[in-house]
């Protein structure tokens, strides 16, 4: 059995991914002593009957799996902290893919400068199939126009695979904030400009261009305040240290679930199932940010031979498809959107050519 994912911030509350359970008698072990003979052969036949069914039951064997997938431990490299959006998604396929007959896959998070630590090292990986990124889209195609030294490039350095999730984002605030609206915010940000801040949980983002596009719009300088993934951010939200953050809203779900923040808007042009009580920024007169969705794929080092990246790629969308995957990632704000390699590839360059002049717009560069 797996074991519930959770990370506990410091003092506070603690976000839980998986809530299953394992309920145990501290008496069970008196009570089997206690028994009488007729219930212990009677408990015996049922513990036979268990071991039967099991024996009997599908699994997953190593030899379900492409015979072409790499031979080893395989690790999803992850550019943020445990306990946001990108980490449950990362720790969701790795346990679906274990159940696939993928026998060793881990999580490894590289949190640090908006994600181009892990990006970096995956980049000088081996290109076996053993080292992958779980890549946030804003990397690939924002980072290029925003980065003077980003480290990398996008199409020589790496071989995508597959896509897995669409990510809606949100614009949330502590409870505690008067503020309960895109409009209440606005109002509140004219009358309190030098205390407008951002939470992000990545540098040169679309939401920090989505914040800048409104900041234009409405006469308002937001200080970003930029954080090593959603978790740590989360926290400053909550306590109201900055008066807005910014992130996927799968990494904000539990916490909203939990009373501890509040809602201001979403990307997109639609509200999401999982959230109907939510709507849009756009819906509510602030288009900055409709198209600040992203997505999460898969990405391996330039140089990966073809049978293993074919074999990555099937494994990937095949456990895309597993309903219970789906609406694990659904309930927490995530939409299941799988595309293959070529189709990721395109995905990418469409999305550049949307966000690169929108990015020498805004004026930022960072080193």
């Amino acid at each position: 059995m797996t074991k519930p994912f959770s990370t506990q911030f410091p003092g506070a509350f603690t976000f839980t991914f998986d809530k299953r359970r394992q309920a145990r008698s501290p008496t069970g072990a008196g009570v089997a002593a206690q028994a009488r003979p007729g219930k212990l052969r009677y408990l015996a036949g049922l513990a036979l009957l268990g071991v039967a069914l099991a024996a009997s039951a599908p699994r997953a064997r190593a030899d379900d799996a492409p015979k072409d997938l790499p031979k080893g431990l395989i690790k999803i490299v992850v550019g943020f902290a445990p306990g946001g959006a990108a980490d449950l998604t990362a720790r969701t396929f790795a346990e679906q893919l274990s159940r696939e007959g993928v026998k060793e896959v881990i999580v490894d998070n590289r949190p640090g400068a908006s994600t181009r630590i892990a990006n970096s090292y995956v980049q000088r990986a081996a290109p076996d199939g053993l080292t992958l990124l779980l890549a946030t889209s804003p990397a690939f195609t924002i980072y290029p126009y925003t980065y003077k030294n980003l480290g990398y490039d996008v199409e020589k350095d790496f071989r995508p695979i597959a896509l897995l999730v669409d990510i809606p984002t949100a614009i949330v605030t502590g409870v505690d904030q008067p503020y309960k609206d895109m409009k209440e915010f606005v109002a509140w940000a004219k009358q309190h400009p030098n205390n407008a801040t951002i939470g992000l949980a990545a540098q040169g983002s679309s939401g920090q261009l989505g914040t800048i596009a409104l900041g234009k719009a409405i006469g308002v300088d937001f200080a970003p305040v930029v954080y090593k993934g959603a978790s740590p951010m989360l926290v400053d939200v909550v306590s109201s240290r900055v008066s807005m953050g910014w992130d996927a809203a799968a990494s904000m779900v539990p916490l909203y679930q939990g009373g501890k923040i509040r809602f201001l808007g979403l990307s997109g042009s639609e509200r999401l199932a999982s959230l109907p009580g939510v709507p849009t920024a756009k819906e509510q007169g602030y288009p900055q940010f409709e198209a600040a969705t992203s997505f999460y794929a898969i990405f391996a080092p330039a140089g990966l031979p073809d049978k293993t990246a074919a074999a990555l790629e099937k494994v990937f969308l095949k456990a895309a498809r597993d309903p219970s995957l789906v609406k694990k990632l659904q309930d927490n704000g995530l939409v299941v959107k799988p595309m293959d390699h070529a189709q990721l590839a395109q995905r990418v360059r469409t999305e550049q050519a949307f966000w690169a002049p929108l990015a020498k717009q805004s004026g930022i560069q960072f080193e």
